[in-house]
């Protein structure tokens, strides 16, 4: 058993406007717990003051550890580093950006103790977010449960907690497109739901725009099935059969009857419709294919440029 009882990973990018606020919130959250706990934050190569900031915390606050990455490696791969690190018997996983309240961590150690190895929070209500993007992360929960064999739940984050077990089977997953809350379903053990509504963000803007949505939404489908590979397959063996039975019919027209063909306009619509759909095929299988690329470099997840923690003072015995 750890002497550190409950690590909370804190994936941190240009969060400045928020993270003072983050910091007195945790730190109030975990200290009314009565046990040691850290607060491990991975700071994903901020440009503003993220990185001062949670230093000097470091220095204040004995139960404060700051990662601090050689570049920008993205949301997955800084909560992977955060579980690499943490050194509690529980780990937790939070943004920074207190749309998940870290009151309801209190709720988790609860269930914890009651013997659940994972508990992650399901949104009942995403406040301060737009139509589109609510329905379209809905939609992708529904898709992706669809095309996997894995029960991944809907309506899920990365907001979550592990046992310590957990953390380290999740340890020798190194793959390098990842999608945590997939791989933390996959894993197994006793899991449970903790409904929660989500709030707006406390400030700045949200770093998850539609491009990193896209990227992470890929990754989970590439990691949990290949149904998309099947699919193409089944969509390459339809249209060839329309083409054959096309074929007939042209052939038909020229031996059989007088009628005569006005144009080539059909044969144009035939032929993009094919060569669309065989540009999606290309698209898909290529999706696969730049996943094995990067498993195949082998190259490490995250580099760290340094770590931030204050020091124990070192007591010397006197000598006379």
């Amino acid at each position: 058993m750890s002497a550190i009882k409950y690590s909370i990973v804190i994936p941190v990018y240009n969060e400045e406007e928020v993270i003072h606020t983050t910091y007195h919130r945790l730190t109030e959250v975990m200290k009314s717990t009565g046990e040691a706990y850290e607060l491990l934050f991975v700071n994903d190569g901020s440009h503003d003051k993220t990185a001062d900031i949670l230093i000097q915390y470091s220095q204040q606050d004995s139960s404060v550890m700051l990662l601090d990455f050689a570049r920008n490696f993205g949301h997955q791969i800084a909560i992977t580093a955060g579980m690499d690190y943490a050194k509690g018997d529980v780990v937790v996983v939070i943004d920074a950006d207190l749309q998940d309240p870290p009151e309801l961590i209190l709720q988790m150690i609860d269930k914890w103790k009651q013997g659940y190895d994972v508990v992650y929070a399901k949104r009942t209500k995403r406040k301060g977010e737009s139509y589109f993007k609510k329905h379209t992360a809905a939609m992708f929960y529904r898709l992706l449960r669809s095309m996997t064999d894995i029960e991944i739940p809907l309506d899920t984050g990365d907001f979550r907690l592990l046992d310590r077990k957990v953390c380290d089977q999740m340890k020798l997953l190194q793959e390098k497109n990842r999608f945590v809350r997939g791989l933390v379903s996959w894993v197994g053990f006793k899991q449970i739901a903790l409904e929660y509504e989500r709030d707006e963000r406390a400030a700045g803007e949200s770093k998850y725009p539609l491009k990193k949505m896209l990227k992470l939404s890929l990754d989970g489908l590439t990691s949990f099935s290949y149904k998309p590979l099947k699919l193409a397959t089944y969509t390459g063996v339809a249209l060839s059969f329309i083409g054959f039975v096309y074929l007939i019919i042209v052939l038909y027209l020229k031996l059989f009857t007088d009628n005569t063909i006005a144009g080539w306009s059909s044969l144009i619509v035939i032929q993009l419709l094919f060569s669309g759909f065989t540009l999606v095929i290309l698209g898909m299988i290529g999706e696969y294919i730049g996943r094995i690329y990067d498993e195949a470099k082998n190259r490490p997840l995250y580099i760290v440029r340094k770590t931030y923690k204050q020091q124990p003072i070192r007591k010397f015995a006197h000598r006379e």
